[in-house]
């Protein structure tokens, strides 16, 4: 939309059709400058050709290789530490952080309420990870065998308290520093002129955006336009040192914060936002300051800059609903932008049931993977095994695909390390053939599968604990930090004793291809005789190679799958995610004493740990994709029934306050105005009330899908619910798109 008119008067819709226009214009940018992009739509957009110039590095031998995203703003130098180049330690991180925050280009939109974008991922400038001199090596080679992901050397993932910053502002945030820095000399010295460097660089940053928006402000010839710049004007010259006090204060508060953490490491936790800003919504609305028309478009404008990951509505300590018209303005912020974004609505008895249908309604209307739902109560009730009171295990938030963490108080490192059932099982099945003292036999191959599994778990063990006792010396969460109760306090990073809670976040994956495997062997082989042991790992090494590799495979396929009901593959299923969860929880890490928490997802891995793995009983090809999550693999069931989905998916839940979410695919022939709204509904409360966890949907039609994947230039909007995130579908890979495809078009 184009602002040529002196006189205009905007209205707040034509004003975020505005802004999602050039949210596509920066999309299609990235797009040709960081390729496909298999993650979360993040907000970050491309500098201007006139601030860009290739940074440099003091490193001894030459620069790595940088990623488009890398910043490169003109006179930006950051110091190296390191012969590779990058950047180790609380000092260095500070210090160039502060530069980069010093040298970022201003952004200011006149059709925007807020200030602010970011230009530039701080991650991919220096390699921030554990420091290279940490040797684990001693681990590599389980780490190799079982295919893993370690999470070791792994960023943020879990959850800030945003109310630390709400209530105190920029400048009473630096004061605390100084004090505790001065209070704990010497101790923590680097750390704590660390996280000074970040509010001080942060501070400029807010002011220079100030002053753009007033230099825009005395350019400006429509009236409507002009008065917005001057009041974003006031308002970030205000927030460079002050807290918040107004509902549009606060939500640029947290818009400048989500910036600064997700430029640092990545991380895009915001957690229970209706009930961070109510205070703010009351008091506004109170004084006649705010309408929630208003409100819905400075939350719109929060969303375009940068799609954090929002709960909203569920319980409070006490079981009491929170859900308020704000939360309903949240989500219909999300309807209006029409773009990705990850705000999930709860659902559960005692919740706010007309919230749960009006965003299954905004789904019918969008046609896609916007909101997700999330079943809160069964999540706290499972944090409480671990020894948890429920009302504290209420106070957790949704910050992630599909994890929880405690805002501020609990180290979670969710969804960064995960076990592919797959890659255990085929160790497993290879050395049980290989063992001349057994007979094979599907009752040997789980005792084979068990031991293995136990074992790639005390390997998880022991590299948390590298992780916990290193990370802080590398990379620590110095943003993060910032809003967390605790590290500033006792002069600690979180990684390593800054807060109380150590719960960290193990992962499941593989579940239906090695519960199809279990079910197809002891079916075709132990039962029926029709192939046998040698011949099934002959098929397995060739691939299903000829005529009769096919024939044997499609009869391995046909054995009733994981997700058709009643089946051995669905009480496999169910098998494997028990002992899984009981050998993840039962004990904590060996050193550090960390809780280990159970989960069942894949994340975008799916693809990742397909390639990394060889033909599998279940029919499956060599280096085809695993199974989603916990979901059963596309075409379990001819019919496709979603209540069988359903209740497959809720009876492998881990129980232990991580989810194991359902992915499900609605067709929009099931319209709205015919009954729809009530049957998903259903379904997604049927679910939840077997004990599920989340539920992740896509309402789209398989004649659109294919066409997008055959030409995405035909739909550069089109908005999926790609695994726990959502993203425009152009943006993902052909491999990662074709999976989005195969599950539409086989469940739909």
């Amino acid at each position: 939309m184009s602002i040529d008119s002196p006189i205009k008067e905007y209205t707040y819709q034509e004003r975020i059709n505005a802004l999602r226009e050039k949210k596509m214009e920066h999309t299609a940018e990235k797009q040709i400058d960081a390729g496909y992009m298999d993650f979360d739509d993040h907000g970050i957009i491309v500098p201007p050709v006139e601030c860009r110039e290739v940074i440099e590095t003091t490193g001894e031998d030459g620069k790595f290789i940088r990623h488009p995203f890398a910043a490169n703003f003109k006179g930006l130098k950051f110091k190296s530490n390191h012969t590779n180049g990058g950047f180790y330690g609380p000092k260095l991180l500070g210090e160039n952080y502060r530069a980069l925050l010093e040298r970022h280009p201003v952004y200011v939109d006149p059709m925007s309420s807020l200030a602010g974008a970011y230009m530039a991922d701080f991650n991919r400038c220096g390699m921030i990870t554990i420091p290279p001199d940490v040797d684990y090596s001693h681990l590599h080679p389980e780490h190799q065998l079982y295919k893993m992901i370690t999470g070791i050397g792994a960023l943020h993932h879990h959850c800030q308290d945003l109310k630390i910053g709400l209530d105190m502002g920029w400048g009473a945030i630096l004061d605390k520093i100084r004090f505790y820095r001065e209070k704990n000399a010497p101790k923590s010295k680097d750390f704590y002129n660390a996280l000074e460097n970040i509010v001080l660089g942060t501070q400029n940053w807010i002011q220079r955006n100030a002053d753009e928006a007033r230099r825009l402000a005395e350019i400006e010839q429509n009236p409507q336009l002009k008065t917005n710049l001057i009041e974003i004007a006031d308002i970030n010259d205000k927030l460079v040192a002050e807290a918040p006090e107004t509902f549009r204060e606060a939500v640029q508060w947290i818009l400048w914060y989500q910036l600064i953490s997700r430029m640092y490491n990545g991380s895009g936790s915001l957690g229970r936002e209706d009930v961070l800003l109510q205070p703010y919504y009351d008091k506004d609305m109170a004084e006649g300051r705010l309408t929630d028309e208003e409100a819905i478009f400075h939350i719109a404008c929060q969303l375009i800059r940068e799609t954090g990951y929002i709960q909203i509505g569920g319980l409070d300590s006490e079981g009491n609903d929170v859900a308020t018209q704000l939360s309903y303005n949240i989500l219909e912020a999300a309807h209006r932008l029409k773009i990705p974004a990850n705000v999930s609505v709860c659902v559960g008895n005692g919740m706010d049931v007309g919230l749960v249908k009006r965003g299954i309604e905004i789904m019918f209307e969008d046609k896609a993977g916007v909101p997700r739902f999330l079943g809160i109560e069964n999540t706290a009730k499972g944090f409480t095994k671990l020894g948890y009171p429920i009302e504290l295990a209420r106070q957790r938030g949704n910050a992630g695909c599909h994890w929880y963490a405690l805002p501020g108080r609990e180290y979670a490192l969710n969804d960064v390390i995960k076990i592919s059932f797959g890659n255990v099982f085929d160790v497993a099945l290879r050395e049980m053939m290989t063992d001349a003292s057994v007979a094979p036999s599907v009752k040997t191959l789980w005792e084979y599968f068990a031991k293995h599994l136990k074992r790639s778990i005390e390997v998880v063990a022991e590299g948390i604990d590298i992780h916990l006792e290193n990370f802080h010396r590398g990379a620590p969460e110095l943003v993060l930090d910032l809003l967390s109760h605790g590290p500033i306090e006792k002069g600690e990073d979180i990684s390593h004793g800054g807060v109380e809670l150590y719960n960290i976040g193990v992962d499941g994956a593989a579940l239906a291809v090695v519960a199809d495997s279990f079910a197809a062997i002891e079916q075709r082989i132990e039962k029926e005789e029709r192939l046998t042991w040698t011949q099934l790992m002959e098929h397995l090494d060739s691939d299903w190679a000829g005529i009769d590799g096919e024939r044997a495979r499609m009869m391995m396929q046909s054995v009733p799958r994981y997700g058709s009901g009643g089946s051995r593959a669905d009480e496999w299923a169910v098998k494997i995610s028990a002992v899984f969860s009981k050998m993840v929880a039962e004990k904590p890490t060996p050193v550090k004493k960390a809780n280990m928490v159970p989960g069942l997802f894949s994340w975008a891995n799916t693809i990742g740990f397909g390639k990394a793995l060889g033909a599998t009983p279940n029919g499956r090809h060599a280096k085809a994709p695993i199974s989603h999550g916990a979901n059963p693999l596309p075409g379990f069931r001819q019919d496709g029934a979603a209540t069988a989905l359903a209740a497959s998916i809720a009876s492998v839940q881990c129980g232990y306050g991580s989810a194991a979410p359902m992915q499900i695919e609605i067709d929009p022939a099931l319209s709205a105005d015919k009954g729809g709204i009530d049957y998903v509904y259903s379904l997604i409360k049927t679910h939840i009330d077997l004990g599920g966890t989340q539920v992740n949907m896509n309402i789209v039609d398989k004649d659109t899908i294919l066409e997008a994947h055959k030409d995405p230039s035909k739909y550069p909007d089109l908005t999926v619910r790609a695994t726990g995130f959502s993203v425009f579908f152009a943006s993902l890979s052909p491999e990662f798109r074709q999976l989005v495809v195969d599950r539409i078009i086989n469940e739909n």
